[in-house]
C-alpha cells in the first residue's frame, strides 16, 4: 500500500513533458545496483567457534565416563540445524518422520528413497552431532546382502555416519554384515515399531520376566554382532536399567527411565509441534509449544496483511527518485 500510494503520488506530480533526450536514452528501467535479497538462503551462518565432531569414539568415552548421551529426532535441514545447534551428541533421522513429516499413518509407508532424501537434508545442517539413519521396514530383512546395500546407500547417498535397525537375535548376521564393512550400527530391541502388528500394537516390552529375558537376549545378541549402541524403547525402567549394566555398549532409552545410557526423543513431541488434542505416549515429555508459538505468529500475519499493516515502509525496497520519474514517464505512454 506505501510504495502503491508513494508511486500514485509521484507520477502525478510529474510535469506533462519529461526530459525526452532521457527518456529516449533509456527504453528500460535503468537496473539499480543492490545486494542480494532472498527468502532462500541457507539458515544462518556457522558459529565462529564450533564444537569438535561427535565421533563413535566420543560416544564411547562418553559411555565410559557415565556422561548421559543425548539423541533427538531431525527430519529437515531446520530441525537438523536447531538440534547441531543446541548440542545434541546424536540426530536420528527415524522413519518416525513419515508421520510427524510426511502426514503417513505409520512408519511402514514410507520407502527407501524418500528415508534418503531426507537424510541428505539433516546431513547438510549436522555439523558437530552423530548422524544415524533408520533403514525403513522393507530395506533390509530380506537378507543380509540387501541391508548391507542399503546401509552403503544410506552412507553414500545419505550422507550419513551409521545406520539404525530394529530387531534382535534374528537380526545379528545382519548387523555383522554391515559392521564388517565398517558402517556404524545403532541396534533397537524392545518394542520395534516396524512389527507393531506382530506386537499387537505399540505395546510395553519386557513386563513380564520371561519378556524382560528375552529384551536382555536381543540386547546381548545385537551388541556380539557390532552395535555400538542399542535402542531400549517402551521397557520398564528396571528391566532398562539392568540390561544396560549387562552390556558393555550405551543404552539409548525412549519410555526405559532413566537408567540408560542416553535418551532419545522424536523433536517434534518434545517441542509441542503440533495441535491441541493429539495423543502422546506417556515417556514424552513436552518441553515447549511449537505449534501455539507458530499459531499466534502466522494469525498475526494474517490480521496485519488484511488490515494492510503489514509490509509497512520498513519491509520494504526503495527506488531513486529519478528512476521513478523515468518509469512513471515511460509507464503513461503504455
Amino acid at each position: 500500500m506505501y510504495i502503491t500510494r508513494s508511486l500514485a503520488r509521484s507520477c502525478t506530480s510529474l510535469p506533462r513533458s519529461t526530459r525526452p533526450s532521457l527518456v529516449a536514452a533509456m527504453p528500460f528501467l535503468s537496473a539499480f545496483q543492490q545486494s542480494r535479497h532472498s527468502s532462500h538462503s541457507p539458515m544462518g551462518t556457522p558459529p565462529t567457534n564450533p564444537r569438535k565432531k561427535v565421533t563413535i569414539g566420543t560416544l564411547r568415552s562418553m559411555h565410559r565416563r557415565g556422561e548421559p548421551i543425548t539423541m533427538i529426532t531431525a527430519h529437515d535441514f531446520p530441525s537438523a540445524h536447531v538440534a547441531d545447534a543446541a548440542g545434541m551428541d546424536m540426530v536420528l533421522v527415524g522413519d518416525s518422520l513419515a508421520m510427524v513429516a510426511l502426514g503417513m499413518e505409520d512408519t511402514s509407508e514410507i520407502i527407501l528413497e524418500e528415508m534418503l532424501l531426507h537424510c541428505r537434508s539433516v546431513a547438510r545442517a549436522t555439523k558437530a552431532a552423530f548422524t544415524v539413519g533408520d533403514l525403513p521396514m522393507g530395506s533390509y530383512e530380506i537378507a543380509p546382502q540387501q541391508a548391507l546395500e542399503t546401509a552403503i546407500r544410506f552412507v553414500k547417498e545419505g550422507r550419513m555416519q551409521g545406520i539404525k535397525l530394529e530387531g534382535g537375535k534374528e537380526m545379528a548376521q545382519t548387523i555383522e554384515k554391515i559392521t564388517t564393512a565398517g558402517i556404524p550400527v545403532l541396534g533397537h530391541v524392545g518394542l520395534t515399531p516396524q512389527r507393531q502388528n506382530a506386537l499387537g500394537g505399540f505395546r510395553v516390552q519386557g513386563k513380564t520376566s520371561l519378556g524382560a529375558m528375552k529384551v536382555l537376549e536381543d540386547a546381548l545378541a545385537v551388541q556380539e554382532a557390532g552395535c555400538f549402541a542399542i535402542v531400549l524403547e517402551a521397557v520398564p525402567a528396571e528391566v532398562a536399567a539392568i540390561i544396560t549394566q549387562k552390556l558393555s555398549i550405551p543404552t539409548i532409552g525412549i519410555g526405559a527411565g532413566n537408567g540408560c545410557s542416553g535418551q532419545v526423543l522424536v523433536q517434534v513431541d518434545m517441542t509441542g509441534n503440533f495441535p491441541p488434542g493429539r495423543f502422546l505416549p506417556k515417556f514424552v515429555k513436552k518441553y515447549g509449544d511449537v505449534w501455539g508459538e507458530s499459531l499466534k505468529a502466522i494469525e498475526s500475519y494474517r490480521d496485519e496483511v488484511k488490515s494492510r499493516q503489514y509490509p509497512a515502509p520498513e519491509h520494504t525496497y526503495p527506488i531513486p527518485k529519478e528512476e521513478l520519474e523515468v518509469f512513471c514517464a515511460i509507464s503513461k505512454k503504455l
